[in-house]
Parts: structure tokens; sequence; C-alpha cells
């Protein structure tokens, strides 16, 4: 089974920060094999920039890497973009990507606690 994981889940995980993580989406991280979208690392380091997080995506994705084996999908760009001008729901263009890398790898499971994610994407759960 393959797993994506949202932006924020990866901050949480690399920032010793488990617990914000409900019960229920902590079942793939210990079972999938886990992955995340590039955009993911874009981001992270967005949020670096804005002061959101304290360290940069490169030093959060080694943690996670490192402590849960997370690795980032190799999809093509443009098959993945080509699904997110689907992804009308919203004009988060990290959203639209990162849902649409899970949809792009056969409908995987993406682990969000993103309400507007999780209304919108049958696979995303929390």
């Amino acid at each position: 089974m393959i797993a994506y994981l949202d932006t924020h889940v990866v901050a949480w995980l690399a920032q010793g920060d488990p617990v914000r993580i409900s019960p229920s989406a902590r079942t793939p991280l210990e079972t999938a094999d886990l992955l995340v979208s590039p955009m993911v690392l874009l981001e992270l380091e967005y949020l670096r920039e804005i002061n959101r997080v304290l360290f940069s995506s490169r030093e959060l994705f080694l943690k996670v890497e490192y402590e849960f084996g997370v690795q980032v999908c190799d999809l093509p760009f443009a098959h993945v973009a080509e699904v997110a001008l689907d992804e009308k729901w919203t004009r988060d263009p990290f959203d639209r990507t990162i849902v649409a890398q899970a949809k792009a790898n056969g409908l995987a499971l993406l682990v969000t606690a993103d309400e507007e994610i999780r209304r919108n994407y049958p696979r995303a759960i929390w």
C-alpha cells in the first residue's frame, strides 16, 4: 500500500510532534510505503521562508526519510500537472498538486488533516 503525506504531516513528524497526528492516520505511517509529492518540499521551504517551520525543507525531509522511510515520488510532473487540471475545488497550487500526485499514483491514500482535501479526495484519511 502507498500513502502520501501532506506537508503539515511531514512537518509534524520531522519536528518531533507526532501526537498531532490522529490515531487512525498513524496506521499508514507504520504499514504503508510513504511518499511525498515534490510539491511538499517546495511548500516546506516556503513555510521556512515565512518562519512557520524552523528548518529547511531538505533538513526536514532528511529526518522523515531516515526515521520513517519517506521517499519523494518520481512520477513525471507533466502527468501530475495534467491530473491537477481537474482539481478545480481549490486555488491552492500546493494542495492541488499534492492531491493530483496521489491520484496519479493509482488513487493512493493521502494522510492529511486538511478538511477541504478530505471533502474532495475520497482516499484522504485522518
